[in-house]
């Protein structure tokens, strides 16, 4: 008992040492801030004698904002970086792997025979259309496939490689030395690229009654090697064919909720967008916005052939016309004129005249001019305005009802969305 007490009592005489050094360093007045007499909200501590910093609680804390931030649209420039429609690869299939030559060795069974197994196939590649995937931008330049392994003893045989699926956008072309070897055209739709190379034999393989100890095994063959082009074509019914500066994505804005760049300058669309027109029975349209053709186009001037391919899967054609040009009708002369000279009869097929930017004056005076110019339908509408497009969305309605009932009667399964 006596010995507990001691300790509690230079227990406490350490403490009260303790205080008086604290109090002789840092003084009275910043000792007496550590009390629990301090109002809330007060300053708990202040700079003294070097020893504490100024602390505040009463200040607001400025951290950062949390919150989901809306994420800007990318522009036509960044756009251009992700979209990739045009890719060349070499593919490479796997080895199959090396056949094994052993015997069998087990205590008190002399003559065990050959054991030796066979080796495993390499993996082939498999090109597959996917809808979900919109651009060929994932595509490396080189594709291996996995070997497959050598056969072991006890007649063990070598396991396949897996085999390597190349995921593409529905529409891609695959081309090799120039020529179409395969039209990827619907969803889940596989094209066998390269082969795996055949797994060698073991000496198991080549047992036989004249040769009852085969001291020979075969290696692997080497894989199929394949250098291919893929070429993206844009799905879509229909295609907004015309000059730059037209007005042809701001008429997809219009009449989709597609949402390209548009601004006051020519080529402002550097990649096809395709906008989606949807109708109270449930039913859709794509529509695709063809960048700008300049005369010459043909000849890879201006953008080029390079998005001349996305018109060739467009079932039916809107030629987009600016009517504050000073002859819009030469216009379309023009645009035919391209279109024909890289696949013949591609401005033959359904198509429509789109009489733009009717909300200018002069355009009223033009628009009779233009009408008795052409055979084709003309529909007048203002893509700034929204004036007029019903006509042009019943009348996307008609060529699409057309375009399935030519199908369906020539057998052909039709593009939905």
């Amino acid at each position: 008992m006596l010995k507990g007490t001691t300790l509690m009592l230079l227990s406490r005489v350490k403490a009260v040492s303790t205080e008086v050094i604290y109090r002789q360093h840092i003084g009275k007045k910043a000792w007496s801030l550590f009390s629990p007499s301090c109002a809330p909200g007060s300053v708990l501590w202040r700079r003294n004698e070097g020893f504490f910093r100024e602390v505040c609680t009463s200040a607001t804390l400025h951290g950062k904002v949390r919150g989901n931030k809306r994420k800007n649209d990318l522009s036509e420039k960044k756009l251009t970086r992700h979209f990739v429609d045009c890719r060349r690869v070499k593919l490479v299939a796997g080895s199959g792997g090396k056949g094994s030559c052993s015997f069998h060795s087990e205590p008190r069974k002399e003559w065990g025979g050959p054991d030796g197994g066979n080796g495993g196939d390499g993996g082939s590649i498999i090109i597959k259309a996917n809808r979900f995937v919109k651009s060929l931008a994932q595509v490396i330049p080189v594709y291996k496939a996995e070997d497959g392994l050598s056969g072991g003893n006890k007649n063990c045989y070598g396991r396949n490689g897996n085999s390597t699926y190349i995921s593409v956008p529905v529409g891609t072309v695959v081309k090799e030395q120039g020529m179409t070897i395969m039209d990827l055209a619907e969803h889940g739709q596989e094209y066998l690229a390269v082969f795996g190379g055949a797994g060698g034999k073991g000496n198991r393989f080549f047992l036989s009654n004249e040769n009852r100890a085969p001291m020979m095994a075969t290696p692997g063959t080497a894989g199929q090697e394949r250098v291919l082009q893929l070429e993206l074509r844009t799905m879509a019914h229909a295609g907004l064919v015309g000059f730059p500066n037209a007005g042809k994505s701001s008429l997809l804005r219009a009449i989709s909720n597609a949402r390209p760049a548009v601004a006051a300058y020519p080529f402002t669309t550097l990649n096809p967008h395709v906008g989606i027109v949807e109708y109270r029975d449930h039913e859709q349209v794509a529509v695709a916005d063809i960048p700008g053709i300049i005369r010459g186009a043909h000849l890879n001037r201006g953008l080029g052939i390079s998005f001349l391919r996305h018109i060739e899967r467009c079932r039916f054609l809107l030629f987009v016309l600016d009517l504050s040009a000073p002859e819009p009708w030469t216009q379309l002369q023009h645009l035919c004129y391209e279109l024909d000279q890289y696949e013949p009869g591609l401005s033959q097929r359904p198509q429509a005249i789109v009489a733009n930017k009717m909300d200018l004056p002069e355009a009223r005076e033009k628009l009779e001019t233009l009408r008795s110019q052409v055979t084709q339908r003309v529909i007048p509408v203002s893509a700034l305005t929204g004036q007029n497009t019903e006509e042009l969305i019943l009348h996307l309605r008609e060529l699409y009802d057309g375009y399935l009932q030519d199908d369906r009667s020539e057998g052909v399964k039709p593009v939905r969305w």
